[in-house]
This record gives structure tokens, sequence and C-alpha cells, in this order.
């Protein structure tokens, strides 16, 4: 079974940077795509960005598209989400996640997800 493991949480400013990471382990994913999804206190989960199995599409919500990029290394088995001009709004925790389907901005199709890491904005 593969596993999914997030990284490159933490606290910053308003209008600052941070690098998420996302390590699979147990399987190659090459063959997937892959996807960020965030959760805010009280909220559902929502879609961020999605990257299909090559890498050679992607796909954003409205909310960051312009100052969020997700890019994948399927060498390394491993995909970023990069994340800039950050926004109070944007605290959540954030999951990786991998589905057969691309692309996919719901839940339903992920068949693998990992245990999530904590970005947090300060204003």
């Amino acid at each position: 079974q593969g596993q999914l493991v997030e990284s490159g949480g933490g606290l910053v400013q308003a209008g600052g940077s941070l690098r998420l990471s996302c390590a699979a382990s147990g399987r190659s994913f090459s063959g997937y795509a892959m996807g960020w999804f965030r959760q805010a206190p009280g909220r559902d989960r929502e879609f961020v960005a999605t990257i299909s199995a090559s890498g050679s599409s992607t796909y954003y919500a409205d909310s960051v598209r312009g100052r969020f990029t997700i890019s994948r290394d399927n060498a390394k088995n491993t995909v970023s989400l990069q994340m800039n001009s950050l926004k109070p709004e944007d605290t959540a925790i954030y999951y990786c996640a991998a589905s057969e389907v691309y692309p996919f901005v719901r839940e339903g199709p992920a068949g693998y997800w990992g245990q999530g890491t904590q970005v947090t904005v300060s204003s």
C-alpha cells in the first residue's frame, strides 16, 4: 500500500511564502494525478491544486491561482506546492492526495491521502 507524507508547514506572516512537500512511499505514484486540498477550522476540506501524472498539466482553485504553484518529480516520487503571497485566509491543514483521475477537484476520486500539515498565516 502506498503512503503520502506531507512536510513544510509552519507559521508565516501575511505576504510570506512556504513550500510544502509530499513524499510518496510504498509504491510509485508516477501514473497518478496528484493534488493538494486544505481544511480550515470549521470548514469542509476544499480543493487547492492538482497536477497530471506527467506533470504537463495543472489546475488551481480560483482562490490560489497566480499565487500557488504545484509541481512534481516522478523520479523522486514527490509533489510540491509553492505558496507565495500568503494570506490569513490560507490558514488550514494542507493535505496531499493521489488519484487515478485527472483533474480531480473533489475528494471522491482520491484513493490516497496524507495526514496533513498545518499552515498558519498571521496578519
